[in-house]
């Protein structure tokens, strides 16, 4: 891709939600709405599998208190990032009646990629992989549908009994 293409390539993207969403609106008013309303919706989204993170992980206080500080990291990377992308103070005179459409834009392909981030929490990672961490490992049953267990460095390990302890140190 030469360095033309490069830096076209975010406005071709950014022209194609354009027409995306005067594909459903006429007025300007009405792209600004359908717009956030699609932030809205896909920041739900991102808040229930982040919630649902946070309720299969409750007994990993260690991982709870490090997904809260990278989720409050991405927060604060999210508002920088738009930031950057719009950087003048007067937003409605620099870049128009299209920036409310073009922020929400911004803002909806930011939490759809962070929801996708976190379902690998939600969903797990499958059996096998070596590198999945806290990922708690996703197992297919006999039918063909996907389960999780949890892995044991997010639970509490039992110690092993006296039986074991022997055998362990043959």
């Amino acid at each position: 891709m030469s360095f033309f293409d490069r830096r076209l390539l975010p406005l071709a993207l950014g022209a194609l939600s354009l027409i995306v969403y005067s594909a459903r609106a006429r007025t300007q008013t009405a792209m600004n709405q359908d717009a956030c309303a699609q932030y809205r919706k896909a920041d739900q989204a991102l808040n229930a599998t982040y919630a649902k993170v946070l309720k299969e992980y409750a007994k990993a206080p260690l991982f709870l208190a490090k997904m809260r500080q990278a989720q409050r990291a991405w927060i604060t990377f999210r508002d920088a990032h738009l930031a950057a992308r719009f950087p003048k103070a007067d937003k409605q005179v620099e870049y128009g009646s299209v920036y409310p459409t073009c922020r929400c834009a911004v803002l909806t392909e930011l939490a759809e990629l962070r929801e996708k981030e976190l379902k690998v929490w939600a969903d797990g990672i499958p059996e096998g992989d070596m590198c999945n961490g806290s990922v708690k490992t996703a197992r297919v049953d006999e039918e063909g549908c996907k389960r999780t267990t949890k892995r044991a460095s997010l639970g509490t390990v039992e110690e092993p009994n006296q039986k074991q302890k022997a055998n362990l140190r043959r």
